[in-house]
């Protein structure tokens, strides 16, 4: 395969594009809202610019990327672009593998879309846009997001509901946030040259959760058949009791779809604060005696707190806890709040160095802690670029 790739990972307001010649990253685009604005932040030779755009710019958002790439003579045309991949949310076995897009594959993905419609459809109306620009000439590949859970045993990924409806429906717990960890094992390989046998990874960002990986495999993971299940988050709502779920639905009168919208998008740090999904606005707002912003923020750390014991007791211990998403990387307040009763586990942060760092650091236990304690960035784009290339597209 000629080594010439746009990366694509598409969220349920924001997407990200990378454009790579072999492993050199060209360019970057980052389409989000900042405010009441839709900005783009295109990132060229490590030069940052950021634009306001119309909100009628986000569905041509691939063809503005493409136009880019030409005007700024990265590629001659976009015939010199060779294949796409894409970051693929979705449960089921059939996409517990990376594979090439074709009509089969949309064909199953909108089967799907009734089980995480706030996920995959964004990842579905992006495909049919790169398809209306390059039709079949540039072949496009789907990575899963779920492969890297595929090692999860099967104990751990049942739910106590009749086995013959669990084989039936492929009602598994198969996992999220995949590439994201798996590139955090293979960043931690490099920079330590081995691979603890006992991590525990938190992957906090707007979805959050918590993955038990033994000697580099997963094991377990908080998020389950969607990546609804869980930890508390920006506005998903995590674990929940089925019967809530049923009572809800009778007396806010709302049908499944409304009900999978209002758990995805109403509910988290946001229904519980009842202001905000940001965790810097709920700390100000701590501060100045918001006494549902403290909260909210105590009911977040308490769920990532539980699901590290969980996740320890999975693995039988803990050798490595690692921080990662934009919360564990840049939240110093929020990781000195979730390690402070963790010295039951041999988990004690040493505070000058977590107060002094955001991005990668290796070494933010004390010298008491009996579990290294680590901050690391994770590359999604650069992980789901070296899918596409060991791909066979053959």
């Amino acid at each position: 395969m000629s080594k010439n790739c746009l990366i694509v990972n598409t969220g349920s307001a924001s997407k990200k594009y990378s454009f790579y010649i072999g492993e050199e990253k060209k360019y970057g685009a980052h389409f989000e809202k900042e405010g009441e604005s839709l900005i783009v932040t295109e990132t060229i030779d490590g030069k940052k610019e950021k634009k306001i755009l119309a909100d009628s710019d986000y569905p041509r958002s691939a063809r503005m990327v493409i136009d880019s790439l030409v005007r700024e003579k990265i590629i001659k045309s976009e015939k010199d672009l060779r294949v796409i991949g894409i970051r693929i949310v979705a449960p089921g076995d059939f996409f517990l593998e990376t594979k090439k897009i074709d009509a089969d594959y949309i064909n199953k993905a909108e089967e799907a879309l009734e089980k995480v419609p706030l996920h995959l459809a964004p990842a579905l109306t992006e495909i049919k846009n790169l398809k209306s620009i390059f039709g079949e000439s540039v072949p496009i590949v789907g990575v899963s997001d779920s492969a890297f859970h595929k090692t999860i045993p099967l104990k751990n990924k049942l739910y106590s509901i009749p086995i013959s409806h669990t084989r039936k429906y492929e009602v598994y717990r198969f996992g999220y946030h995949g590439i994201s960890i798996k590139s955090i094992v293979c960043q931690i390989k490099e920079k330590l040259s081995y691979i603890p046998e006992k991590m525990v990874v938190c992957h906090l960002g707007g979805g959050a959760s918590i993955s038990a990986v033994l000697n580099g495999e997963s094991i377990n993971n908080t998020m389950g058949f969607t990546p609804l299940e869980g930890l508390t988050m920006a506005t998903r709502v995590g674990d929940i009791d089925p019967g809530v779920v049923l009572f809800l639905a009778d007396k806010l009168n709302l049908n499944t779809s409304e009900l999978n919208y209002y758990f995805n998008n109403k509910c988290g740090l946001l229904g519980l604060s009842g202001s905000s999904d940001d965790i810097r606005e709920l700390l100000s707002k701590e501060k100045e005696g918001d006494k549902d912003a403290a909260l909210a923020l105590q009911v977040y750390v308490e769920r990532v707190r539980e699901n590290i014991a969980k996740m320890t007791a999975n693995l039988g211990g803990i050798d490595m806890l690692v921080f990662a998403g934009t919360v564990g990387e840049r939240s110093y307040i929020l990781r000195d709040r979730i390690c402070r009763d963790l010295a039951y586990m041999g988990i004690i942060l040493d505070k000058t160095k977590n107060d002094l760092n955001e991005g990668n650091r290796l070494d933010l236990e004390n010298d008491e802690s009996q579990a290294k304690i680590m901050i690391i960035k994770t590359d999604e784009m650069a992980e789901i670029i070296k899918a596409v290339y060991e791909f066979d597209l053959n």
